[in-house]
């Protein structure tokens, strides 16, 4: 029994998770900052999301509730933001910015902001990874071993992520500028696509519990 939840929560928060497809995207968004500053928004945006989804897996239940907020919501707000991250790519609108501020550098501010959103959540911590730990953490029946090897593996995938994103450095460097251009606009279609699937399936859920 407890062996197969362990099995059962590796599994169910890798897919969600699903490292490697976050490659990409993170290769993306930190476009034009130097090795080191990529490596501080990996590593922010693991612990952001393992504080997040640690707390959702622990409480996340009761505190929804007693905000009024359902995971319905949750996850067509998420979808409508990374939507707008998603047409900022494509249309290379980030780039507009920073020529109108004339040669902005990339401050602790700017790394902190992406490392939070939109990397650390919702495409890491989204609603989908969320719903899987509150759902594995009902599981536990309130089995404090159950919900303390729920957070250690949680914690082993979002490691997993981490050490993705630092493998993913080195690719940068091998596409080169113009293969980053690319990759950043196919890759926003791509994340347009997955907001709208978020907001799509949180309209589905509110409809079936209306």
């Amino acid at each position: 029994m407890f062996v197969e939840y362990l099995s059962s929560a590796l599994v169910t928060l890798m897919v969600t998770l699903d490292p490697p497809g976050l490659a990409p995207i993170f290769l993306s968004l930190t476009r034009g900052m130097s090795n080191d500053e990529r490596r501080q928004v990996a590593l922010r945006a693991s612990i952001i999301a393992f504080c997040i989804m640690a707390f959702f897996g622990l409480a996340g239940d009761v505190v929804l509730k007693a905000l009024g907020v359902s995971l319905p919501a949750f996850r067509i707000a998420g979808g409508l933001l990374l939507f707008w991250i998603a047409f900022e790519m494509v249309f290379e609108r980030r780039n507009e910015r920073k020529q109108a501020t004339a040669e902005t550098a990339i401050t602790q501010d700017h790394i902190r902001n992406v490392a939070a959103f939109p990397l650390g959540i919702p495409l890491m911590a989204g609603p989908g990874a969320l719903t899987a730990m509150m759902l594995l953490a009902g599981r536990a029946n309130g089995d404090l071993a159950m919900l303390g090897s729920l957070v250690a593996i949680c914690g082993l995938v979002i490691l997993s992520c981490l050490v993705v994103f630092w493998l993913a450095v080195p690719i940068a460097r091998l596409l080169g500028v113009t293969g980053n251009v690319v990759l950043t606009r196919l890759l926003g279609v791509i994340l347009a696509a997955l907001a709208v699937q978020f907001v799509i399936d949180g309209i589905q859920a509110v409809v079936r519990s209306g």
